[in-house]
């Protein structure tokens, strides 16, 4: 047997996002300059980013391959909210969303699409905008139409949908993650397990892993920190401002730990990215790079190149 014919180990392929960086938002004065995050997160030893917010870094994508690419950095995926649990009345304006923000993903070579659904409750005021809780039916939309989104973006633009379980949205506790990838085609639906929202919505993402190892198609790599959790908890505070107390810490100072995860994720001997999302909206423009710099030799110290 040659040398040619022998394929590669899987790998995980280590990244950053505008996130890391306190981006939320296309356009922000309390966010840095795009160009100062592709400097930064080059710096700091990445050599994968999320787009982030659609807007914030370049669309064009002549452009935007020049800026990354002078930089050495490539493009892992893009992200997109949606509110599929509204049921096909959203579809149009929901695609008209995605369209442009897959179509720039693909120019960039990258493979996967990041689908969050859309928040229950203010992220910035709390205010309640629809009940916590689906019915059958919100289930039935949901579950169905991230199938029918998982299958237009994928015969359309080639991407990987992987659905991202996130805080104060309906995809959030261990029951309803569970539930959701119970009830969508495997074929077509994978999840990005962001380990910091499954432990902010008391899941474990070792044990989602070594379940649910087949429907991991992409990680977010983030810690929560234990103390600021049990009082937000305690007080109701919704996702935005419990951002603003700390409740997202810099590894390895939270949980869960990273080592075991990364440790679970090899096991299931697929590629894969693991994307760093630190989240810290708003912050001094000064803070992010020395933590991303840290975070990046601490995963090195994990056994990941």
């Amino acid at each position: 047997m040659t040398s040619s014919s022998v394929s590669a180990p899987p790998c995980i392929r280590i990244g950053s996002a505008p996130d890391s960086w306190g981006v939320w938002f296309p356009d922000d004065p309390q966010q840095v300059p795009w160009r100062r995050f592709l400097d930064e997160v080059s710096a700091a030893g990445y050599e994968w980013i999320e787009l982030g917010p659609y807007g914030y870094l370049p669309t064009d994508p002549a452009r935007l391959a020049d800026e990354t690419g002078s930089r050495g950095l490539s493009v892992s995926a893009g992200t997109v909210f949606t509110g599929l649990h509204h049921g096909p009345d959203v579809w149009d304006r929901t695609w008209e969303h995605v369209a442009g923000i897959a179509a720039l993903t693909r120019a960039m070579g990258a493979g996967h699409l990041v689908v969050i659904p859309s928040f229950w409750r203010d992220d910035k005021t709390g205010a309640v905008l629809e009940d916590r809780v689906l019915s059958a039916e919100q289930w039935r939309h949901l579950t169905t139409q991230t199938e029918r989104l998982a299958r237009e973006v994928r015969d359309r633009y080639g991407l990987r949908v992987v659905a991202h379980p996130h805080a104060d949205t309906h995809i959030d506790t261990e029951e309803n993650v569970t539930r959701f990838l119970d009830a969508t085609d495997p074929d077509l639906v994978s999840l990005c397990l962001d380990t910091g929202h499954y432990a902010y919505c008391g899941g474990d993402s070792v044990e989602l892993i070594e379940t649910y190892g087949e429907r991991i198609g992409y990680l977010h790599l983030k810690q929560v920190d234990p103390a600021v959790l049990a009082e937000v908890v305690a007080d109701g505070v919704p996702f935005g401002p419990a951002v603003a107390r700390g409740v997202m810490c810099e590894p390895p100072g939270g949980v869960p730990a990273l080592e075991p995860v990364l440790a679970a994720a090899r096991r299931l001997e697929v590629d894969l990215f693991a994307i760093v999302e630190q989240d810290m909206y708003p912050c001094p423009p000064d803070r992010p790079f020395p933590i991303a710099r840290r975070t990046r030799d601490y995963l090195r110290s994990c056994g990941r190149p």
